[in-house]
C-alpha cells in the first residue's frame, strides 16, 4: 500500500501572520500535522509533502517530511482551493520518483490538536471500507438558521428539539481527506464511496483566528490526570470530596478516578459525579489502569502508603502528588501535601502541612459568613460524611437533655452519605432537633449556626471560613494530632469523643452560648484564613 500524505501550507496568513511556522507549545504549529503523518509509516509505504509557496516555511520543515514541492503562482492566490494544490503535488511526486500512489491523504497545517491515532484508525476504516473519500468531521446538532433564495431568515430545522436528539450534524474539522489516488483530479477529491470518520470535539480545532489559537494551546496543555482515592463507611467521604473538589477546579484537564472494591460510599459518590472511573479489586489490576491510561499526574488520597505502591506508579508516571501520608510510600513521592498536620516531627522535604494548604471547596468561598448574633439560637452537628465513631448518636441524646435548658436554640443534625444510623437519627420538632441527611450544601447551614459540634477533621476548615465558633471532638487519635482545631483558631478542643463525658458537652456547649464575648473572639481568630490562597497554592503543587 502506497501512500502520499500532502499538507499545503501557503506562508501568508492574513488573520493571524506567519501562523504555520509560529510557535505553538514551542513547537511549530504545522510540525503537528508532520509528526502525524510521520506516524503512518509505521504501517504503510509512506512519502509526506508539504505544498508551499515560501522558502522559510521550507527550511522550517526541511527533515521532517519526504519532500517538499514549490507551488507556482497560479497555485497560490487567496481565491485558489485545495483540489488543484493537492493534484498538483501528488502528479509532480509521481513523476518525479516514477510510481504511482494508492492513497492520497490530505493534511492541514491547522489541526494540531488531532492525534495521531485518530488519523491511523481513519486511514484503517478507509481502506477496510473500500471507500472512495473519507473526511474527518466534528457532529455538532444545533438548532440554525439560513436564508432561503428570497433572502428571508428561515429555519434549517423540522421541529424543536435538544440538542441530543437532533439528527447529525458533521462539520468538516480540515484534519484529514483520505481518497483513494484515482478520485484525485484536478478539481476535486471526491469519489463516489464517500463517508466521514468522527473525531472528537478536542481534536478538531482548525486554527483560523486568534481564538482558535488560544483553544488549541489550552488543549495542548491539557494534563491526564489519575486520581486515586478511597471513601469507605470507616474512613469518611472527605478523601472524595477532596478530589472531586480538584477535579471541578482543574477543568480543561482529562480525568480518571480509580478507587478500589471496598470503596462502598465512595463508588457512589464517584457514579454520581458523571466523572470517569474505575473500580480495581487490587494493585494488579491497578497496575494495568496505569498502564492504559498512562497518566502525566497521579494524585493519591489514601492513608499510609507503601514505597512499592509508589515504585509502581512512578513506572508509568512522571509526577505524583499525595494527600496526608505519613506512610513510607510519601518519601516517594513529589509532593506531599498534609494540611491537617503542623510542625509534624521527621517532616520530610516534600510535604507541604499546614492550613495554608488546606484545599478548601468553592461553595465556602462562595458563601460569606452572616452577621454575628448575640443570641445562639441555632447549633449545628456534624461528625463527617460517615462518623465511624457515632459520636452523632452522643449528641443526638445530649441535645435531648440540652433543649430543657434552651428551649429557644434549634439543633440541627447534618449527617452524610456513609452515616449507617440515619433510621434512628431523626426529626424531634418538639424539641427543636432537625434532622438533614447527605445535604449538597452545607454552607447554606453554617451560615446560620451560631455555634457547631464537630469532629477534627476538614469540617474544623470549612467552620472557620464561615466564622462559625465551634466544639471539636475527635473520631480517633489520628485525628487527634490535627492541631488545627485549638483556641488559638477559634475552636474549643475537647480530645477524644469516646473519653469525653456527656456533663463536660453539656456545660461547654452551655457556657459557650451564654458567652457572646467568647464566641465573637472565636470567630474573628476564625475569619483571618484566607483558604482561597490555599486552594491556589495546592493547585500549583499538583501541576508542578
Amino acid at each position: 500500500m502506497k501512500i502520499i500524505v500532502v499538507i499545503p501550507a501557503r506562508g501568508g496568513s492574513k488573520r493571524i501572520p506567519r501562523k504555520n511556522i509560529r510557535l505553538m507549545c514551542n513547537k511549530p504549529l504545522i510540525r503537528y500535522s508532520l509528526d502525524n503523518a510521520a506516524t503512518l509509516s509505521d504501517d504503510y509505504d509512506t512519502d509526506v509533502v508539504v505544498s508551499t509557496d515560501d522558502e522559510e516555511l521550507r527550511a522550517v520543515v526541511t527533515g521532517h517530511c519526504s519532500e517538499v514541492v514549490i507551488r507556482g503562482e497560479n497555485l497560490s492566490a487567496d481565491h485558489v482551493t485545495l483540489d488543484p494544490v493537492i493534484y498538483d503535488a501528488v502528479v509532480r511526486m509521481e513523476e518525479e520518483h516514477g510510481i504511482k500512489y494508492d492513497y492520497v491523504i490530505t493534511m492541514q497545517a491547522t489541526s494540531p490538536t488531532l492525534k495521531a491515532d485518530t488519523l491511523k484508525k481513519a486511514v484503517r476504516y478507509a481502506i477496510d471500507g473500500g471507500y472512495d473519500t473519507v473526511i474527518s468531521v466534528v457532529n455538532k446538532p444545533h438548532l440554525s438558521w439560513g436564508r432561503n433564495d428570497k433572502g428571508e431568515i428561515v429555519k434549517n430545522y423540522k421541529e424543536r428539539l435538544n440538542s441530543q436528539l437532533l439528527p447529525p450534524n458533521y462539520l468538516e474539522t480540515g484534519g484529514f481527506v483520505i481518497s483513494k489516488r484515482e478520485a484525485v483530479k484536478e478539481n476535486t477529491r471526491i469519489g463516489e464511496k464517500i463517508s466521514v470518520y468522527e473525531t472528537l470535539p478536542t481534536e478538531a480545532v482548525d486554527i483560523d483566528t486568534d481564538e482558535d489559537w488560544i483553544t488549541a494551546e489550552a488543549i495542548l496543555k491539557r494534563k491526564k490526570i489519575l486520581f486515586c482515592v478511597e471513601g469507605r463507611r470507616i474512613l469518611g467521604t472527605g478523601h472524595i470530596y477532596r478530589c472531586l473538589t480538584l477535579a471541578y477546579k482543574l477543568i480543561g484537564n482529562d480525568f480518571l478516578f480509580v478507587t478500589y472494591s471496598e470503596s462502598d460510599v465512595g463508588i457512589e459518590k464517584l457514579e454520581s459525579s458523571f466523572f470517569p472511573y474505575k473500580v480495581v479489586a487490587d494493585d494488579g489490576e491497578f497496575e494495568e489502569v496505569l498502564k492504559d491510561y498512562k497518566p502525566d499526574i497521579v494524585v493519591n488520597d489514601l492513608l499510609d502508603t507503601k514505597i512499592d505502591f509508589i515504585n509502581m506508579e512512578r513506572k508509568y508516571t512522571d509526577r505524583i502528588v499525595n494527600f496526608e501520608d505519613e506512610g513510607e510510600g510519601a518519601r516517594g513521592a513529589d509532593v506531599v501535601i498534609n494540611a491537617l498536620y503542623e510542625n509534624h516531627p521527621n517532616k520530610l522535604s516534600n510535604v507541604y502541612e499546614g492550613s495554608d494548604y488546606y484545599f478548601i471547596r468553592d461553595e465556602f468561598l462562595e458563601s460569606s459568613p452572616k452577621e454575628f448574633s448575640e443570641q445562639c439560637r441555632n447549633i449545628m452537628i456534624m461528625f463527617g460524611g460517615s462518623d465511624p465513631s457515632d459520636l452523632t448518636m452522643r449528641l443526638y441524646e445530649i441535645c435531648q437533655v440540652l433543649h430543657d435548658k434552651m428551649k429557644n436554640t434549634q439543633f440541627h443534625f447534618i449527617t452524610g452519605l456513609g452515616y449507617v444510623h440515619k433510621d434512628k437519627v431523626v426529626d424531634i420538632p418538639e424539641k427543636n432537633i432537625f434532622v438533614h441527611n447527605d445535604v449538597k450544601r452545607v454552607s447554606e447551614y453554617m451560615r446560620e449556626a451560631d455555634i457547631a459540634v464537630t469532629s477534627q477533621g476538614r469540617t474544623i476548615y470549612e467552620l472557620a471560613s464561615q466564622g462559625v465558633p465551634a466544639i471539636v471532638l475527635s473520631q480517633n487519635e489520628r485525628e487527634a494530632e490535627h492541631v488545627f482545631a485549638g483556641i488559638h483558631n477559634g475552636f474549643i478542643n475537647l480530645g477524644l469523643g469516646k473519653n469525653t463525658d456527656a456533663i463536660t458537652i453539656i456545660k461547654t456547649i452551655q457556657w459557650l452560648a451564654d458567652t457572646p464575648n467568647v464566641r465573637r473572639e472565636m470567630r474573628n481568630l476564625e475569619l483571618t484564613r484566607e483558604f482561597a490562597k490555599g486552594q491556589k497554592r495546592v493547585i500549583d503543587l499538583i501541576l508542578g
